[in-house]
Formats: structure tokens, sequence, C-alpha cells
């Protein structure tokens, strides 16, 4: 199992109350803004504290996916949106199919608009939600908690460990030996108490709001989703889709904008098997055989073009 470091004795508690707000409501809005976001700064810290771990959690992410499994997010309340805001952008971002990312909260979809507690309480719900996803041995399931581990949170990864799933838990709960059992890799941030006690829709959602898009970002970096900073797997579906599309290889290519929709369009819509067809010289049906056998890496194909000009 990968963990982080240890914690700092004092400042894990999420509910504990933060010194630097003794004064909040008593001061103009410009100073809380500012302390605010002040504040802020402690979750990059927690999160940078933790680069080990995530990329520990992202080589897992990658493995399971890579051996065609899905990736399965998991919270409640405030981490629970988070994570269903995650499995959303990655689909587009990434050119992936609808059914390789999704999201599981307490509640259900209601509850990613209004407060759901009772559901966060109930082993029960977690287990039918989970059983209906079908959860198994080739997924990766990854586990948020904002604060504590709710029972709704702990039964799913309990059956998530019972289906033989791989699992991660992201969590600002603090260092527990418990979460050794629950998790394969555990990401556990430290960033301190929040400016309003409790509150974990500020600081602890921004720490994990990082964190989970770096874990995912690299996985799909691993992954060959992109080739140097460029998204070359976007598969365009919408006019703003086919120009981010036309964009990416008109750059990796030198072709006119005009010549690169035409060979999106011969490519099958899909601009990384594009870009293997104009830098190897071979049609689509060839391109998509390279790109199987080198694991969708498109450097291993087409090598290392010149992007600093």
């Amino acid at each position: 199992m990968a963990r982080s470091g240890p914690h700092p004795e004092d400042g894990s508690l999420q509910d504990a109350e933060n010194p630097r707000a003794a004064m909040l409501d008593s001061l103009p809005p410009e100073e809380v803004v500012k302390l605010l976001l002040e504040d802020e700064n402690n979750a990059v810290k927690a999160v940078r504290a933790r680069t080990a771990a995530l990329a520990a959690a992202a080589q897992l992410m990658a493995d399971k996916l890579a051996a065609g499994g899905r990736l399965i997010y998991v919270g409640v309340g405030t981490a629970g949106r988070l994570g269903a805001l995650e499995a959303a952008e990655c689909v587009p971002t990434f050119g992936l199919p609808q059914s390789l990312v999704m999201s599981i909260i307490a509640g259900g979809p209601h509850a990613l608009a209004r407060v759901a507690e009772a559901a966060q309480d109930n082993p029960r719900e977690a287990d039918q939600r989970m059983r209906r996803a079908a959860v198994g041995p080739q997924d990766v399931v990854c586990g948020i908690a904002d604060t504590e581990i709710s029972p709704f949170l702990q039964a799913a990864l309990d059956y998530a460990r019972f289906r033989r799933a791989a699992i991660i838990l992201l969590t600002c709960a603090g260092q527990s030996p418990s979460a050794e059992t629950l998790a394969d890799v555990v990401v556990d941030l430290a960033p301190g108490p929040e400016m309003i006690a409790g509150c974990t829709r500020l600081k602890a959602a921004t720490a994990l709001k990082l964190v989970l898009e770096a874990v995912s970002s690299t996985a799909f970096v691993r992954l060959g989703k992109t080739y140097g900073g460029l998204m070359v797997d976007v598969r365009p579906t919408t006019p703003r889709g086919w120009q981010r599309a036309t964009r990416v290889v008109t750059r990796l290519t030198n072709l006119p904008a005009e010549e690169a929709v035409k060979l999106i369009k011969k490519a099958g819509g899909r601009a990384k098997v594009a870009l293997v067809m104009h830098h190897a010289r071979v049609n689509a049906a060839r391109a998509k055989e390279l790109l199987i056998q080198h694991k969708g890496l498109l450097r291993a194909i087409i090598g290392d073009l010149d992007l600093v000009g």
C-alpha cells in the first residue's frame, strides 16, 4: 500500500476552530475575502506535500484503465459533488466513452443540487448503488472524503474491497489506521482547520479538487491522451469540438485548417488517428492498428515533434 507521510499533530481536523477567524464577523468585506484567499494557500501546500501518494494513485488508475477497467468516484456531500464533476469533465476532455468514468454520490442525482444527509449515513444505499454499478475486480474505485469517512463511503469501499476492485482514498479526515484497510492507495491531506469551522466546501474542497485534477490528468497522460500539453484524443461532436481538434491537428502537422478538417474526417473524426495517418503516411485502418500496437501512445509512433516554435 502506498501512503503519504505523517500529518502534523495540529490543524488536521476540519471542525477545529481557526485562530485567524476569531474576529472574522467584525471585519470589512475586503479583509474577509483576503483571509479566505490566504487560507486557500494551505490547500495547495497540503496537496504538494503528498506528491508521492498522488503519483501512486495516478499509476494505479492508469493501470486499471489500461486493462479495460472503469474509474468510479464515490463520495457524499461536497466530496461526492466533486467526484461527479470530475467524472463529467474527464469524458469530453480526454475523448473517453461515457461508460468508462462514472460517479456515485449518497442520495443519487438529487444530491448534486440538494443536501441528502440521511443518505450519507445509509450503508444499505451504498451497497445498492455499488451493486447497480456492477463494481468488479477490473475497476478502480476512488473514494473521496472532505471530512470524516461517512457510513455510506465506508460501506461503498467495503463493497469495492469485497468485489476485489482497486481502491484509492482521497481524504481530509486526518490520518487514520482504519484507512489502511480501506484502500490500496491513501492520500491523506492536512489543509488545516477551515476559516469557518466545519465548512469543508472551502479549503478542504479546494485541496480535493486539486488532487482529483492531478491524479486523473496524470493517469490519462500516462495512457497517451496527450502529446505534450495538447489533448490529442479529442473526438469532435460539436462545432467547438471541431475547432479544438482542428487546432491540434494543424499544430502538429502544419497543415492549413481546411486540410486538417479533411484529414480528421478521413480518420473518422478522431484527431489522434488523423495525426498518425499524416506522420506515418498510412490510411485510417492502419493508423488505428498502430495506435493499438503502441497502446495509444502517439509519441511512440510519430516521435518527438518541435513544439517550441
